[in-house]
């Protein structure tokens, strides 16, 4: 996979999920260990042309992981709706490691929807509640505004306490009692010599006066909401097929790798596992069973590069220290023969 990929392979025949569950599922494996890229699969309406398929083709659902680092790792779940983009609401993990795994999204005639990855759920809810599909019900009302005696602190400054007289007469600072002038100190070289300040322990701070309860407390001011002209109800926001006809790749990655596969589009969820189960299950174990012993095999090769690495600067120490003690043996016999 090159850093931009389009892939766009149509159904086998364009399909609307009007009064039926649409069920889209794929696996992705990120064999390169992917750091930064995406991996999310789009389902296209009618009309999009294969050939000039990219970014700005539209869309009716993008869905599938996304990563970026550590702070992006997310499934992204949007929908197409009146021409905008909504992401959801939500925040959906997703699986970041080098084994394969389905990601399934099911969207239900009753406005509901789930994801799964691997066939266990990991988020769902409703579809109104979780993406801006509708205006809200409510507004505020734009009549309504906070009166000009509305009191709304709770408390408010005693008016009859008054400043104690001498209170400002107190400084901050005061001049260190036990500081004395250094005996080499020269007044006409150095200036008049000054003890240096510290806070002073009297010092109360700025005075204030104490809080007390305010009698004409009201409470906060809510602003009243009215019912929002421009709201209106969609039973059929489930529906987004209208009909589909394929679904395509547009992503790009830092580094090339994923691979894509038992890619299915239904309105079963059960159809949807039958098919897992004969293509995505049987390769899982096997998947994982040979990562696992490729990275055992990976670190015993790394442990023994290591122990060869060890090995080699303990000869070069020791052949270093033999020749040492050769050259002192050479000195003591010419010594001796002196």
């Amino acid at each position: 996979m090159s850093p931009s990929l389009r892939f766009f392979p149509p159904l086998s025949s364009a399909c609307s999920n009007a009064g039926k569950d649409l069920v889209l599922s794929y696996t992705v494996k990120h064999e390169q260990d992917l750091d930064c890229g995406g991996a999310y699969i789009k389902l296209l309406p009618a009309g999009v042309d294969a050939k000039s398929f990219g970014g700005d083709s539209p869309y009716s659902i993008m869905f599938g992981p996304d990563v970026c680092g550590y702070s992006t790792r997310k499934t992204h779940v949007i929908f197409t709706y009146e021409g905008k983009n909504l992401l959801t609401k939500k925040s959906i993990r997703c699986e970041t490691d080098k084994v394969g795994h389905r990601y399934t999204l099911v969207v239900r005639p009753d406005n509901t929807y789930e994801v799964q990855i691997d066939g266990a759920k990991v988020e769902s809810g409703n579809l109104a509640d979780d993406w801006d599909f509708l205006k809200p019900k409510t507004i505020k009302d734009p009549k309504a505004s906070k009166p000009a005696d509305w009191a709304d602190e709770a408390q408010i400054p005693d008016p009859a306490d008054v400043k104690p007289e001498n209170w400002d007469d107190v400084p901050a600072k005061i001049p260190d009692p036990a500081a004395k002038q250094p005996e080499d100190w020269d007044a006409e070289e150095d200036g008049e010599w000054e003890a240096p300040t510290i806070d002073n322990p009297a010092y109360k701070g700025e005075w204030k006066p104490k809080m007390i309860a305010n009698p004409a407390y009201k409470g906060a001011w809510v602003h009243p909401e009215v019912p929002n002209p421009e709201y209106k109800e969609d039973a059929e926001l489930y529906h987004v097929c209208k009909p589909c006809a394929a679904v395509g790749f547009e992503l790009w990655q830092v580094k090339a790798g994923s691979i894509f596969d038992d890619i299915v589009v239904t309105d079963s969820l059960a159809e949807a596992e039958a098919f897992a189960a004969e293509t995505f299950d049987k390769k899982r174990g096997p998947e994982k069973e040979a990562m696992e012993a490729a990275e055992k095999a990976k670190k015993e090769e790394e442990e023994a590069a290591r122990k060869a690495r060890e090995a080699e600067e303990a000869a070069k120490k020791a052949a270093e220290a033999q020749k040492g003690g050769d050259a002192k043996e050479e000195d003591d016999e010419e010594h001796d023969e002196l």
